[in-house]
């Protein structure tokens, strides 16, 4: 297997988890900020990877395993750091939510495929709000402190409970999508 740049920049992604949980735990005051920082560089390389996949032609059935999986990876740890200095029943639930959506869509997917039928459960519009959504309220949250007069932490409760939402919606889609297999 040829590494391409796509897939380099993926697996720097993966390379990024450790570094953002060993930022949020340093005792220093601005771990926030600095967790943000690692948080959006990660978003940027997701955002790279792809744009320069597609634009080269370095499309990869490996990168294209890959790279949901880093995202997966990285939401779900850093969902995780979240509810451990923040154990809020509502944050707990959102979370929950997400990850179980995540390992049943991932699990679908795998599974439709081994029948030929992966196109029913492909990514669409809806998946794609979601995760902006996930991505926004993740970055809020593990900023947490006020700016500029702005509850940053409930903005980011919010939009993680709404994206919690579009997260069931789209599962519901997807099952829905892959019924007739399933009932086979």
């Amino acid at each position: 297997m040829k590494l391409t740049a796509p897939t380099i920049l993926t697996l720097l992604r993966i390379a990024l988890i450790p570094v953002l949980m060993l930022v949020w735990y340093l005792p220093v005051p601005w771990r926030n900020e600095l967790a943000v920082a690692v948080f959006i560089l990660a978003g940027v390389t997701d955002w790279l990877d792809g744009w320069l996949a597609r634009k080269t032609g370095q499309v990869s059935r490996f990168g294209a395993f890959l790279d949901p999986v880093a995202d997966k990876l990285m939401v779900s740890i850093a969902l995780i750091m979240i509810i451990a200095r923040h154990p809020e029943w509502l944050l707990v639930l959102a979370a929950a939510v997400i990850i179980g959506r995540e390992i049943t869509v991932s699990a679908l997917r795998e599974w439709m495929a081994e029948l030929g039928s992966r196109g029913l459960v492909a990514v669409g519009w809806l998946g794609k709000l979601k995760t902006t959504l996930q991505m926004v309220a993740i970055g809020f949250l593990l900023y947490a402190d006020p700016l500029f007069g702005l509850p940053v932490f409930a903005i980011g409760q919010l939009l993680l409970v709404l994206a919690a939402g579009l997260t069931l919606w789209s599962m519901i889609q997807y099952l829905r999508a892959a019924w007739p297999e399933i009932r086979k």
